[in-house]
């Protein structure tokens, strides 16, 4: 019989975190059974052969060469069995009623969006770009019920929602743009807050900066795409800098952070990074 879960984990050249994240999939209080596991090789420069011996019998491989996230789990939905799809990352860390809530909460929803917890290396001892990806990473909440999208690193989906909407694209933000074409067919987006899963925080700048390149450049063709995009673009870019004024009291009040000092250092961070983004932004459009 068919699982009734495929799960698919897209991967690309970080096998320490895929191999927690199997881990963690493995220790699910699920029925072992019930679910596969699906990981979609984004071609790592490790090669098959050490891909799937990390894997040892834990998954099963999809070895897929067009580049990006969304062609990998649009290759593993290829290979899935089951009768829904979970979508998780390889590089995070579903809690162990993942999927049991996950599964729960699509009984009153279409497709259903998780809980995200940003993961640090030391709780006391944060660098700023972890401090502020624990203030502002992956709100999937308010994505959810304010944005209507949820992260593709935690997403629930029954086969036949997925078969409507089609797959993932490519060069845009594809969370976003699934989610919103799948309501555009009518689908209603749920949260579920007890499918939780960790995703680690960006430790440095180069880290945190690559992160918001490439969402400037996706969100930027995604924007494209609707009437008088460029202009909307330059009018949303404008406010980019003045919105660290508005998210100053976030920072000073985050219960995730714990210290004058991790506060200041997310704060610097915060500014720093607003306005990269703005000249980013500006680049872009022109």
């Amino acid at each position: 019989m068919s699982p009734l879960i495929s799960v698919i984990v897209p991967h690309y050249n970080d096998p320490v975190g895929l191999d927690l994240c199997l881990e963690r999939l493995r220790a699910q209080n699920y029925p072992a059974a019930d679910f596969e596991i699906i990981v979609a090789d984004n071609a790592s420069p490790q090669g098959e052969a050490e891909i799937a011996r990390l894997i040892n019998g834990r998954a099963k491989l999809v070895v897929v060469r067009e580049r990006g996230a969304g062609p990998a789990r649009n290759g593993g939905v290829a290979a899935a069995q089951g009768s829904i799809f979970a979508f998780t990352d390889a590089d995070c860390q579903p809690d162990a009623d993942w999927l049991a809530q996950g599964v729960k909460a699509l009984e009153s929803h279409d497709f259903v969006g998780g809980a995200m917890r940003v993961l640090t290396a030391e709780e006391g001892r944060m660098t700023p770009a972890e401090a502020f990806e624990c203030v502002f990473a992956f709100d999937n909440e308010a994505y959810v019920q304010k944005k209507g999208f949820t992260v593709t690193a935690n997403l629930f989906c029954p086969r036949k929602v997925f078969e409507q909407v089609g797959g993932f694209r490519v060069g845009v933000s594809e969370d976003v743009e699934w989610s919103l074409r799948a309501g555009t067919f009518g689908y209603r987006i749920g949260y579920a807050p007890g499918a939780l899963v960790g995703h680690p925080a960006r430790r440095t700048w180069s880290e945190l900066q690559g992160k918001w390149k490439r969402i400037n450049a996706e969100t930027y063709a995604l924007v494209l795409t609707g009437p008088q995009g460029r202009l909307r673009w330059l009018l949303k870019s404008l406010l980019v800098p003045w919105s660290a004024l508005a998210h100053t009291p976030r920072v000073l009040t985050s219960p995730r952070l714990s210290s004058a000092e991790q506060r200041w250092s997310a704060m610097r961070m915060m500014y720093r990074l607003r306005m990269w983004r703005f000249f980013d932004a500006l680049r872009l459009a022109s």
